[in-house]
């Protein structure tokens, strides 16, 4: 039993020095950090909006649909790229008529036709 124990030893350790290190950190940036807030870092920034408002004021529908349409787009890089290297490794490059190629030609073709939608429609257009 006790060898058994002895192979977690490692783990809590590390458990350990990561608790108290970021504890010290917390702790040293509440002691150690200078705060003068003025009215330059409470101005808004990036988003538009000022920084301490009420929360429950109208939000543009555009800042939403923008960040979908990113994810969505995004998401077919971060899956393109991982495909592309296991399907030529996996197949080699003689295989352009295989099923895992054309169902990612599928995949691209259904995400260039939402794109081509979203853009006559203008959602990636700003006023």
């Amino acid at each position: 039993m006790i060898e058994q124990l002895k192979e977690y030893l490692p783990i809590l350790i590390f458990l350990g020095l990561a608790t108290a290190l970021g504890l010290a950190f917390m702790i040293a940036a509440i002691v150690i950090a200078v705060s003068r807030p003025d009215p330059e870092k409470n101005s808004a920034y990036e988003c538009g909006f000022n920084a301490f408002d009420d929360a429950r004021m109208k939000f543009d529908v555009r800042f939403y649909l923008v960040a979908i349409l990113f994810i969505i787009f995004d998401l077919e890089v971060a899956f393109l790229f991982p495909w592309a290297i296991s399907f030529y490794e996996f197949y080699g490059p003689e295989a352009a008529s295989s099923v895992g190629f054309w169902s990612m030609i599928v995949f691209l073709g259904v995400l260039t036709i939402g794109f081509i939608y979203e853009w006559n429609k203008g959602a990636l257009e700003w006023e």
